[in-house]
């Protein structure tokens, strides 16, 4: 029994993982137990912390009930009684089993990880495709390159490197309060682009609270300046500002977010094209580079303007948190030595390693630097730069939803489902292509701001995928709209992590983050029409032979 509970306990940590959503109201406590860095404490003292917590307990929501009786529910209703002119049994079968799997995630009726496993049961005993077929999705080369960037900001995280390069950045901006706000954002994004979302916004948070709260309490004598949380225009913009970047800066690496991975792994099982991570950081980076500036003006100039312009000592707590974490010790040049050659070795790949090192692809690099950290010795604490019980805190669950995204995919493909979805969406030829993208990308934005980003994309992509050949377009370009809309949601708390976390500090309240969340999101749609109108094609367009 007390196994039992806690392998429970333990999937629903990996669904927590795999969703990144805080339900609760974070404390800066609570933050320093889960980010590695904020504790000063080992992998194995937080490992053994972890254990020791009590099970969560086996019991479910309202929601969840439902979700668990209406997932097998529809998938018994499309397989007995949907029969439509054109679809095989074969494709019944893909749909069943898509609609089962997308109902258990919206609703999380099971842990996200484990509902991600079911076309591993499903496909096979309706004859879809046999077990080796399905379960090398979930060994793809893209899942081993998620892995071992992981091991990399997770070494970055033991040795508190990701917290000098932050505090850097932001000592480096100033005291105008503004300039303070961008300093945030441009450190968030940067690592956001490297490290989870969610990793980076709890690092970041408790420093961002620091600041806030010296400036509010430099600015008490100001009658004209409301202080109070949730009222403080500085607070809520440096909040907002940290979450949004946190997302952004997510879209600017092929491995900064789960949706580019599982779109890249999409392409690959469908196309049998590669998005290199090079590739992605052309089209990405610029993405980063405009929205961070465009969404910092909105914020501190439109909707919460910031009267000081100066804020004495502002920059005094940044240097003193800085100063405090002392020299570079050798730990941190190592990995800052590792992490350099293996972006390097990412971006120079396609067209350099490749020459020298046939076969070599960016998986392989990233293993390669996660087994160089694990061989190389520390000289300021016992074992290496990298050790196993840091390597657990991978996110496992993550990587068993990537798998279920690419299983499913390679499902809809070889039921013949895909050709039948085309057939059936030839109606969208009659509409204008920038109308149909559109519509595609408002609905999959409404969805993503209540469900899971990373559920809803790896839904989404081989659909439109799909609907690409109906509208006489580049599948990949369609598929990076939904990716851009699946990614940027700023209206809710549960539409990304990022916006869960700063929430729970108490300087934001929702209505000012939907109304500021809602002109972004319009901005964000109109943004994706001219990006995959003008920018998209230049960078994948052709890739499909």
């Amino acid at each position: 029994m007390s196994f039992a509970k806690n392998l429970w306990a333990q999937l629903w940590v990996w669904n927590d993982q795999a969703k990144a959503l805080l339900k609760a109201i974070l404390t800066l406590n609570v933050m320093a137990i889960v980010t590695t860095a904020g504790s000063g404490s080992s992998g194995s003292e937080q490992e053994e912390g972890r254990l020791k917590s009590p099970p969560r307990a086996p019991t479910y929501t309202v929601p969840q009930k439902i979700g668990l009786v209406l997932g097998p529910s529809f998938f018994l209703l499309i397989k007995l009684f949907v029969e439509p002119a054109g679809m095989s049994a074969a494709a019944v079968s893909v749909l069943a089993t898509v609609a089962w799997v997308a109902t258990w995630w919206v609703t999380e009726a099971m842990p996200i990880p484990i509902t991600s496993l079911l076309p591993i049961l499903l496909f096979p005993l309706q004859g879809v495709m046999d077990s080796g077929a399905v379960t090398a999705n979930y060994g793809d080369t893209l899942i081993f390159l998620f892995a071992g960037s992981f091991m990399i900001a997770l070494s970055m995280e033991r040795w508190n490197l990701h917290k000098r390069v932050a505090l850097s950045i932001i000592h480096a901006v100033g005291t105008n309060p503004a300039t303070i706000v961008l300093g945030f954002m441009a450190a968030t994004a940067f690592l956001s682009m490297f490290i989870s979302n969610t990793a980076t916004t709890m690092m970041m948070v408790p420093i961002s609270l620091a600041v806030t709260k010296h400036v509010a309490d430099s600015l008490k004598g100001d009658s004209a300046i409301d202080t109070t949380p949730g009222k403080f225009a500085f607070g809520t913009a440096l909040m907002l500002g940290t979450a949004y970047s946190a997302t952004i800066g997510g879209f600017g690496s092929i491995v900064g977010a789960p949706a580019n991975i599982i779109l890249a792994g999409t392409v690959k099982t469908m196309y049998d094209v590669d998005i290199s991570f090079a590739r992605w950081m052309m089209f990405g980076v610029p993405i980063v580079a405009i929205l961070i500036p465009l969404v910092w003006l909105y914020l501190v100039k439109v909707a919460f303007p910031i009267k000081s312009k100066s804020i004495p000592g502002g920059r005094d707590i940044v240097k003193k948190d800085l100063d405090s974490l002392g020299k570079m010790s050798y730990e941190e040049k190592v990995v800052l030595a590792i992490f350099t050659l293996t972006g390097i070795a990412w971006i120079t790949r396609g067209f350099i390693l490749s020459k020298f090192i046939p076969g070599i692809d960016d998986a392989l690099i990233a293993l390669l630097a996660g087994i160089l950290l694990f061989m190389i010795p520390a000289k300021n604490a016992n074992g290496n730069i990298m050790d196993w019980n840091t390597a657990m805190k991978l996110p496992w669950g993550i990587l068993w939803l990537f798998g279920g995204g690419l299983a499913l995919a390679a499902g809809i493909m070889e039921s013949g489902l895909d050709k039948w979805i085309g057939e059936q969406i030839t109606a969208f030829g009659s509409l204008p292509l920038i109308v149909s993208i559109g519509l595609m990308a408002l609905v999959i934005l409404i969805l993503t701001e209540f469900t899971s980003n990373t559920a809803t994309a790896t839904m989404v992509y081989p659909i439109v995928a799909v609907a690409a050949a109906s509208l006489g377009t580049d599948p990949i370009i369609l598929m990076v709209a939904a990716n851009m809309a699946a990614t940027f949601a700023y209206m809710f708390p549960v539409a990304a992590p990022p916006n869960a976390i700063v929430f729970g500090t108490g300087y934001v309240k929702m209505s000012k983050m939907a109304v500021t969340g809602f002109w972004l999101n319009l901005f964000s749609l109109v943004f994706t029409l001219i990006i995959v109108t003008y920018f998209v094609p230049l960078v994948f367009g052709g890739l499909i032979k």
